[in-house]
């Protein structure tokens, strides 16, 4: 368990400090200052002052912050501030500044993703096998077939037909596969398994291949894309109910989840744990990334939110106004941080 909290910690540490780099840098290209920068939480065991900006780093390695100059005035008004304070900045300058963090975290992701793709196998949506009573096969697939689109979306890993067929929810879906060459067009209709309550297609996919070259290139792109799709997606069955709350994970959870892949794939050596955890950092990099742009109070969505009802209508909403409403989402934020955080102590002490 040291091992994957050392682990956990490299990563959450990789993920916020580019998302706040992002932040920092596209806030002082666009002359912004920048009162702090820290990476951490908690008591501060290292800082120095350099210009405007104070870099410091803090004990707890599980968060970060760049602070703006006026970034979150209640009290004071708009006019206390410089033309360097995040207030008085071009709107279209704070919202690049705003959308840099999450752009930081996709673009981190589709790096890693490079990487990945260019040293592991890559599984090609081909099926390798039926089930029994295979749905798959009463629409006329066969073993060899490689499955190009579902639903009219493009598929070029084994992993999005999953997806999508995990969201199909048994209504036909419309499959174009290859097989020796030829296109071929089907519609196949998943059959419920009582047992697993959820609908299958009655497949096994994989074939595994090397990608070498530009085409690394392009399929780190898929990589990323599927990791997106993963992540909204999953936000939709959390907004229907269809999740619950165990479905959710903090800081603990996210230990636990490390720990048991870590154990997984400890026996095949050194390289298989590296790029196993390589691969989960692109996930929770691209899941950082989307979460933030959530148009929630608080979050860099939310913040957005206010800047694009001044592209709007011409005039920014009143500082003190914004303030309140970012101020409350952080108290209910916080809230929710302790709930999931209690959950992912009971959830894995039972």
């Amino acid at each position: 368990m040291i091992v994957s909290v050392i682990i956990f910690f490299i990563i959450f540490g990789v993920l916020v400090t580019s998302h706040e780099l992002g932040h920092f840098l596209v806030a002082k290209s666009g002359g912004i200052r920048v009162n702090e920068f820290f990476v951490g939480m908690g008591p501060t065991i290292w800082k120095k002052q350099k210009g405007d900006t104070l870099y410091s780093i803090k004990l707890l390695p599980i968060g970060g912050a760049c602070v703006f100059d006026g970034m979150d005035p209640v009290a004071e008004e708009k006019g206390d501030y410089d033309e360097h304070s995040f207030l008085n900045a071009p709107v279209w300058r704070r919202i690049a500044t705003l959308f840099a963090g999450p752009f930081a975290n996709f673009l981190i992701a589709y790096l890693l993703a490079v990487v990945l793709v260019g040293f592991s196998a890559w599984n090609f949506p081909v099926i390798s096998k039926m089930t029994d009573d295979s749905a798959a096969a009463e629409a006329g697939l066969m073993p060899g077939d490689k499955i190009i689109s579902v639903d009219k979306e493009k598929v070029y890993m084994a992993g999005e037909v999953t997806l999508i067929s995990q969201f199909a929810e048994g209504s036909p879906m419309d499959i174009v596969y290859e097989r020796d060459g030829e296109l071929h067009e089907t519609t196949l209709i998943p059959k419920y398994s009582e047992e697993d309550a959820r609908y299958y297609m009655g497949i096994y996919l994989g074939q595994y291949g090397e990608i070498k070259g530009p085409q690394t290139l392009k399929y780190a792109w898929y990589e990323v894309r599927y990791y997106f799709k993963t992540t909204y997606r999953s936000l939709a069955l959390l907004v229907k109910g269809r999740l619950s709350k165990d479905d959710v994970s903090g800081p603990v959870g996210m230990v636990k989840i490390v720990d048991d892949t870590y154990e997984e794939v400890k026996p095949y050596g050194i390289s298989a744990v590296l790029l196993t955890m390589l691969s989960l950092t692109v996930l929770l990099s691209v899941n950082l990334g989307v979460m933030n742009l959530l148009p929630l109070p608080a979050l860099d969505g939310g913040r957005l939110v206010f800047q694009f009802i001044e592209v709007i209508v011409g005039k920014p909403v009143p500082a003190e106004k914004e303030g309140f409403v970012h101020m409350v989402g952080m108290i209910a934020l916080m809230g929710l941080m302790v709930f999931v955080l209690f959950n992912d102590i009971t959830k894995f002490t039972r």
